[in-house]
C-alpha cells in the first residue's frame, strides 16, 4: 500500500504517492496568491490503472484546501471531471 506526502515551496507543489520510495503518481499545482491553488496536472503511473489513485490525490488535496481556506482552479482535465461527478467536494472551487 502506498502513501501520500504533500511536497511543496512557496508557489508549487504536488500531492505524490510513493509506494516504496518510488513515486507512481502525483498532482501537481501552482499557487495564485495566498488562497488560491490551480491545479496542473494529474498523472499515475500504467500500473495503477483503475484503482483510485489520482481519485485519493485529489481527495487528500481537498481535504488540505479546506484546512488552509484555499480555492481551487481545476485547469487540470482529470480534476475539472472529478470535481463535476464528486459533488461534496464542489464547496472548494474558485
Amino acid at each position: 500500500m502506498g502513501e501520500i506526502k504533500h511536497l511543496h515551496n512557496d508557489t508549487k507543489g504536488a500531492f505524490v504517492y510513493k509506494v516504496d520510495k518510488k513515486r507512481l503518481g502525483e498532482m501537481t499545482y501552482v499557487m495564485a496568491g495566498d488562497h488560491k491553488m490551480i491545479i496542473e496536472h494529474t498523472g499515475v503511473d500504467a500500473s495503477l490503472k483503475g484503482q483510485g489513485v489520482g481519485k485519493k490525490l485529489l481527495e487528500t488535496l481537498v481535504n488540505y484546501t479546506r484546512e488552509k481556506d484555499i480555492k481551487v482552479v481545476p485547469l487540470c482535465p482529470f480534476a475539472n471531471a472529478m470535481f463535476k461527478k464528486v459533488t461534496e467536494w464542489q464547496d472548494v472551487l474558485a
